[in-house]
């Protein structure tokens, strides 16, 4: 997708700042943090929402989740919340699959 700003990270086109970068799945730092540590584990295969890419390719969902997990270890302690947004009335503005791990201190609101 060449107007897609995440497609064009993960090209290279575009400076990231990545924090892990594998076959599947890449991770970078939000440039707009909403945390001490925010980061997007984004698949690089283009995939517009979470539930799509859990209908399609569930394994690379699942290495997405792996992913949170170890950049929560090595920033966190292993603490991390994971947010997806789908659809702009919930906030999406890149329509490329990213889940968002915050972490790195005590977090506001919770649903629970």
């Amino acid at each position: 997708m060449d107007s897609c700003l995440f497609c064009r990270i993960i090209a290279g086109e575009i400076p990231g700042d990545f924090v892990l970068q594998e076959d599947d799945v890449v991770a970078f730092r939000d440039i707009n943090p909403k945390a001490p540590v925010h980061v997007l584990v984004v698949p690089r295969m283009h995939v517009s929402s979470v539930s799509e890419l859990a209908r399609t390719s569930p394994a690379i969902l699942a290495a997405m989740a792996d992913a949170a997990q170890r950049i929560a270890d090595a920033e966190t302690g292993g603490h991390f919340r994971w947010i997806f947004n789908t659809g702009e009335n919930a906030g999406q503005t890149v329509f490329h699959v990213h889940g968002h791990v915050l972490g790195g201190g005590t977090l506001g609101w919770s649903p629970a």
